[in-house]
């Protein structure tokens, strides 16, 4: 019998209450690790923690606030043990030119994704460093590679997230931590039209990628696992890119 690629791993992973977390979560799961689904969708989380059963369990979290990370860390130490995973899912969207985008929308874009993304990386070094290592994920996008009109909050962050891992696995090799970042394309999920405040058909994009396609959340979560478990030992510091191939062009055209 294979052993689960993730046997032995404790995961937090944020932004797993559903669509892309969910994803990740239910992958961690079955591939044999703890999982600690944070977000701040209660009733969603705590559904998933019940069908996922004894190897998850669900914890409120605001990405943004500094003391709910340092709760967060320590309930997953209480349940399960230090963690060795870090999954930096959790994100916002949210559309406007540039001239017209208001600051406080643009800092609150900030303070999700690209603080939360730092926050959750410092609050785990120490107990991830004292469990002998592990792996910390963060998810941008391939608006971290890349502009897009209407996206100058998100596409921020993005780039920031890229560049923060690069310097965490610069600081935190040393420690047997590894810090990769993910670029996920357009995938199926409520990110989109959570922003636009209605439901948006967004299959018109995905017909501009070389597979012709939005993803879909299943097909992000492997990649996830893979950075999580020790078959990526020697990856530090990278770019996974998973975007159906609109990186590929010089351009994707709206």
């Amino acid at each position: 019998m294979t052993e689960h690629r993730l046997s032995g791993k404790v995961a937090l992973i944020t932004g797993a209450a559903r669509g892309q977390g969910a994803a990740a979560a239910r992958a961690f799961v079955a591939q044999g690790a703890k999982v600690v689904i944070a977000d701040v969708l209660d009733e969603e989380g705590k559904e998933l923690a019940a069908e996922l059963g004894a190897s998850a369990v669900f914890c409120h979290l605001d990405v943004s606030d500094e003391d709910g990370w340092t709760a967060a860390v320590e309930r997953t130490v209480t349940e399960f043990g230090p963690p060795t995973v870090l999954v930096n899912n959790a994100g916002v969207l949210y559309f406007s030119e540039l001239a017209k985008t208001p600051l406080a929308e643009y800092e609150r874009v900030v303070r999700i994704n690209q603080i939360g993304a730092f926050l959750g990386m410092r609050s785990v070094v120490e107990p991830m460093a004292g469990a002998g290592g592990g792996s910390i994920v963060n998810v941008s996008s391939v608006e971290g590679l890349a502009g897009m009109p209407f996206l100058v909050a998100y596409t921020a962050t993005k780039f920031a997230i890229r560049g923060m891992t690069k310097v965490a696995a610069l600081e935190l090799g040393a420690r047997g931590i590894r810090v990769n970042s993910v670029h996920p394309g357009m995938i199926d999920t409520k990110m989109v039209s959570d922003a636009a405040g209605a439901d948006v058909d967004v299959s018109w994009v995905g017909k501009k990628v070389a597979l012709g396609r939005v993803g879909r959340a299943d097909e992000i979560a492997p990649l996830l696992v893979f950075l999580g478990s020790d078959e990526s030992s020697y990856c530090t510091g990278g770019e996974f890119v998973a975007d159906g191939g609109a990186t590929a062009t010089h351009a994707l055209k709206l």
